[in-house]
């Protein structure tokens, strides 16, 4: 029983130190991510992109992260915006912002506190780039959240999810960006004296920010909500999960991880910080099967889709060790596929879904489970980041 209750004394202190870091940062700074949206809207009407830059395995996984999110937008009817990340699989960072890099671009740095990414923004803000960075230094906007490195992770990966939503709100007032020309929200025609308000002009720049800015406020209040719910419903899970998960590590095993879009991205943060030493404990081995793209398109177009991760779970899974599957829907075929054949190989199984827990959770096909109970895909993953960073944490907790 000692392990259980040291876990729920952990989750609690957790929830109430997330709780408090995202109120203080949001209420510091609903405002200017509002003024950022609109800034970022004009660039992008300009035929502006989005260059996201991470040397740090960490930081690479929200540079692919915020990527992926702009590109292939979740929200039906808003539109695929140009953006790309840039890695340090590509080489120095300089040098690769130095050759694709333009005016108009605008560049989202997330380690920027190490030198080699700094030296990226510099050059990019000079050529007339607009460049953000979640660390002290160079950009012209730059947001430093507090707390531990988890907690960090959690309020910048809800800036820039925040960030990606609302920019569109600036799209559908387009007499606010600049250059362009202003005209009614609505055109009424012969009908406009019964309704003189769908005449009104978008030249409100500041009303459409409070607007905006509010709506920051709300996203982040239930964000934190979802949190809560994710980790006290689930605090069975999140004990039981981390301690057969330290017993199959400390044992010899690997932890495998996996996920689609945006999830793929969060498997790669479990990667990175599984990797990584924490708190004086060791490094732990894990596998990111979202990693090659050689493999998974090899598999994709050669068998289907379908068997892009339980291909690899035929390849590297033995018994003994565990597999994380993310999923926002926990309906997709793929992690299904790649669950049931780790089931056959005698491989444990965690998964952490959104919705109603979908296929994965009504047919209990991991052996631990942790729903998080919402519809909108930012906020599943934000909430699904404070449970993998908990899992973390909880295997070194004794």
């Amino acid at each position: 029983m000692t392990a259980p209750v040291a876990g729920h004394d952990l989750l609690e202190r957790a929830l109430a130190v997330r709780t408090i870091a995202g109120e203080r940062f949001f209420e510091a700074e609903a405002e200017r991510i509002a003024r950022l949206c609109h800034r970022m809207a004009e660039r992008f009407a300009r035929g502006g992109r989005l260059l996201a830059l991470g040397r740090s395995p960490a930081a690479r996984s929200d540079a692919r992260h915020v990527a992926v999110e702009f590109v292939h937008p979740v929200i039906v009817g808003k539109r695929a915006l140009p953006a790309i990340a840039l890695t340090a699989e590509g080489g120095p960072l300089p040098a690769q912002v130095a050759l694709v890099v333009e005016p108009d671009d605008m560049l989202i740095a997330f380690d920027a506190g190490e030198a080699e990414t700094a030296a990226a923004l510099e050059p990019a803000g000079r050529r007339g780039s607009l460049t953000t960075a979640f660390a002290p230094g160079v950009a012209d906007w730059v947001f430093e959240p507090e707390g531990d490195e988890f907690v960090r992770q959690e309020i910048v990966e809800t800036t820039y999810h925040v960030l990606w939503e609302l920019v569109h709100v600036f799209f559908d007032h387009r007499g606010l960006l600049e250059g362009r020309r202003a005209g009614p929200l609505q055109d009424a025609g012969p009908s406009s004296f019964l309704y003189p308000f769908l005449g009104e002009q978008e030249s409100d720049l500041e009303a459409v920010v409070q607007d905006v800015r509010a709506s920051v406020l709300m996203k982040a209040h239930e964000t934190a909500g979802l949190r809560r719910q994710t980790v006290t419903e689930n605090a069975g899970a999140l004990a039981a999960a981390p301690a057969e998960l330290r017993a199959s590590l400390t044992a010899g095993g690997r932890l495998l991880t996996l996920g689609n879009g945006g999830s793929a991205t969060d498997a790669m943060d479990v990667v990175a910080d599984f990797r990584t030493s924490l708190g004086g404990g060791p490094a732990r081995a894990a596998l990111d099967l979202t990693e090659d793209a050689a493999i998974l398109t090899a598999i994709a177009n050669d068998i289907g889709p379908e068997a892009i991760f339980a291909r690899q779970v035929i390849a590297h899974g033995r018994p003994g060790d565990m597999l994380l599957a993310l999923s926002t829907s926990g309906t997709s075929g793929s992690v299904i596929a790649a669950l049931q054949e780790a089931r056959r190989r005698d491989v444990r199984t965690i998964a952490m879904v959104g919705y109603d827990g979908g296929r994965v959770a009504a047919e209990r096909l991991a052996d631990h489970v942790v729903i998080t109970r919402s519809e909108h895909i930012p906020r599943i993953q934000e909430a699904q980041a404070t449970a993998y960073h908990l899992l973390r944490s909880l295997v070194e907790e004794r």
